[in-house]
């Protein structure tokens, strides 16, 4: 969630369990307009199109994992409510804290406050605890794992994926594809750099489909469109004991 104090560290995977062969999923929500034809020339020799096919997959298996997993989190919130203390103020207003940090600044003006902060801290404990037990019940806690794990992947795999030497314009649209893919945050996708690129891709894929067509798709696909970035693949600390909400 946005309101938090702590970024969650996401698991390190190795580029030694990256494997090759991944199948080309191009079916899906977002056309794309470049993949290896099964009739003409294997992609699979241009080193950038076989990690955007491993990169592709793990960017899919990430967005459906992000999907479950808010679905999961919404249930929560609605059964459970994101782990919080209510709090009233000196000026007599109550104020709903929702980590131990927010609350340790509210209540740190002095040894007046002891008392006050101290039955937050348990209130929130408590309400973390109903929070975790009912997200191990659920499979939230397992499924924002298995997220997490899914974006590590795919963020090594967007790594190797600029390292890797395109050999044909379908590796060049790969890596533009990627970057299109990954880096939209914007429902319109109109702001400065991301038109130009779309551009560079639809010239590239003209042009591949004009000179070398065994290497590009018969048919157009369509040009990348906005999408959500990264924001899915974090999960940030909300409460007592670095559980995610």
């Amino acid at each position: 969630m946005a309101d938090s104090d702590n970024s969650m560290t996401l698991s390190h995977v190795t580029r030694s369990r990256l494997l090759p062969g991944t199948p080309n999923a191009m079916a899906g929500g977002q056309p794309r307009a470049f993949a290896g034809n099964d009739s003409g020339t294997d992609q699979s020799a241009d080193p950038a199109v076989a990690v955007w096919r491993q990169w592709k997959a793990a960017h899919d298996e990430t967005e459906r994992l992000c999907r479950q997993q808010q679905r999961l989190e919404r249930k929560l919130a609605e059964s459970v409510g994101f782990p919080c203390a209510t709090v009233l103020l000196r000026g007599g207003e109550d104020v709903t804290l929702h980590s131990l940090q927010a609350i340790h600044e509210v209540l740190d003006l002095g040894p007046e406050d002891a008392a006050m902060r101290a039955q937050a801290e348990t209130d929130f404990a408590a309400h973390q605890a109903r929070w975790d037990a009912a997200a191990r019940e659920s499979g939230y806690s397992a499924a924002l794992q298995a997220e997490r794990k899914a974006a590590d992947r795919t963020e090594d795999l967007l790594e190797l994926l600029a390292e890797a030497p395109a050999a044909s314009l379908a590796g060049v649209a790969a890596k533009l594809d990627a970057v299109l893919r990954e880096g939209e945050v914007s429902e319109d996708g109109g702001g400065f750099p991301w038109p130009q690129i779309r551009s560079v891709l639809g010239d590239v894929i003209r042009i591949g489909q004009e000179l070398m067509p065994e290497q590009m798709l018969a048919n157009r696909l369509g040009i990348s469109k906005p999408g959500r970035g990264r924001g899915c693949g974090i999960r940030v600390s909300n409460g007592a004991n670095g559980s995610a909400a």
